[in-house]
């Protein structure tokens, strides 16, 4: 895959959202009709969309199935899928649902086999998905942050067949202080994988920075565009 932007739609009681800094309770409403947003940012020409029930990723199950499967059934764009996802049933229901590929978070560091024969059984579709805090892994809605260092997780499925990691630099996720490129760029190279930034996108400075960087292979973006720092048309073309 290309260099490819996902916008974000992140789900919690319903509703699309945005944190600060990975706190639940700084969740911040940018509206009620997750199928609407999905249904606009592909009409602006995205192909991909990164979908999470958050709640779900607190829960350890899905919170608001409703509200993603609706957006799979409607939307022509490809959609990644997390939040929640703890076991191989999960992953089977989002993949039988339609999503093109499915995110692994929690799981990835308290049951790495999950992960592994997910990624035997439906080769490029499993993300794993690194969260870190201080360079640290954190897990449970990044309610945890473990011992591990974020590199040390990407390791650990150098060889699984994953088709890429998902890094997400917590706490500057929501923020708008710019994406951690240098934090990214390093876990890719590290692990020899293709990997999505996340956390801290402003603008299309962002969004040239880790184009640029070998490596990483997409980036994620939700605030900038719920507040308008970015246009999502002028942000695809930057990516492409």
């Amino acid at each position: 895959m290309a260099f490819t932007l996902f916008p974000a739609i992140d789900l919690k009681e319903g509703q699309v959202v945005r944190l600060a800094g990975g706190r639940m309770a700084e969740a911040t409403v940018y509206g009620s009709a997750p199928v609407e947003t999905a249904l606009a940012f592909a009409a602006a020409g995205a192909g991909w969309l990164h979908v999470v029930d958050l709640d779900g990723a607190f829960a350890g199950e899905s919170r608001n199935g409703a509200a993603v499967e609706a957006i799979l059934a409607a939307t022509p764009a490809e959609v990644q899928v997390g939040g929640g996802v703890r076991s191989m049933a999960a992953v089977e229901h989002w993949l039988e649902r339609g999503a093109a590929r499915v995110v692994i978070g929690s799981a990835a560091l308290a049951d790495p086999q999950l992960v592994r024969a997910a990624a035997r059984a439906f080769p490029g579709r499993i993300v794993v998905a690194v969260d870190a805090l201080g360079g640290r892994v954190a897990a449970h809605g990044w309610a945890d942050v473990s011992d591990m260092a974020a590199t040390e997780l990407g390791l650990r499925f150098r060889d699984a067949g994953v088709a890429a990691l998902l890094f997400t630099d917590i706490a500057r996720d929501g923020l708008l202080t710019g994406a951690n490129a240098a934090a990214t760029a390093e876990l890719a190279a590290a692990t020899g994988l293709p990997v999505i930034a996340s956390g801290g996108v402003r603008d299309l400075a962002d969004i040239r920075t880790l184009r640029a960087h070998p490596g990483i292979d997409g980036v994620i973006v939700g605030r900038a565009l719920y507040e308008g720092t970015l246009s999502l048309p002028a942000a695809l073309e930057a990516a492409a």
